[in-house]
């Protein structure tokens, strides 16, 4: 039993070294990020919602909410839900997207996103998604964050 302990301890070691390596593949803001990029930082996390860990997709697009969208969306449990519900249900795993500027200036840019999902037929749905930059004090200042997606509009299949 005595031989077999360092055994153990070499693979709790490598447990427990692993394990936060899988939590730096999420993306954190920073001021060098444009606008688009942030929106492409989120949706192919959302397309590939469970590559690096259960959610990941998900808690990368948190990562990129601004503070005061994500004071009506609620703590990130809430989040959760409100993307695996019917109304944005389709952001997950979808197969492909596309982003397209509409507008922006030194404060604000707004695009439109279009997803391609999978689970309803190959049925395409577009967004508008507004990113800001952040001006308050502190980790977040001058960085790109998303302040508002749309309700989804369909758009018919596209089979």
């Amino acid at each position: 039993m005595l031989k077999r302990l360092p055994l153990i301890f070499k693979v709790l070691a490598l447990l427990l070294i692993t394990i936060p390596i899988s939590k730096a593949d999420i993306l954190k803001p920073n001021s060098n990020i444009k606008p688009k990029e942030v929106v492409k930082i989120q949706l192919s996390g959302l397309q590939k919602n469970d590559l690096n860990f259960k959610d990941s997709g998900i808690e990368q697009t948190w990562n990129f909410a601004h503070p005061n969208n994500k004071k009506v969306t609620g703590p990130l449990g809430n989040f959760k839900r409100m993307l695996k519900g019917n109304s944005y249900e389709m952001m997950i795993n979808h197969l492909s997207h596309t982003i397209t500027q509409l507008g922006s200036s030194d404060k604000w840019a707004q695009f439109e996103v279009v997803i391609l999902d999978k689970n309803k037929i190959y049925q395409s749905h577009k967004f508008n998604w507004q990113v800001e930059k952040y001006t308050e004090e502190g980790e977040l200042k001058n960085c790109w964050l998303t302040s508002m997606v749309s309700n989804p509009i369909p758009l018919g299949s596209s089979i």
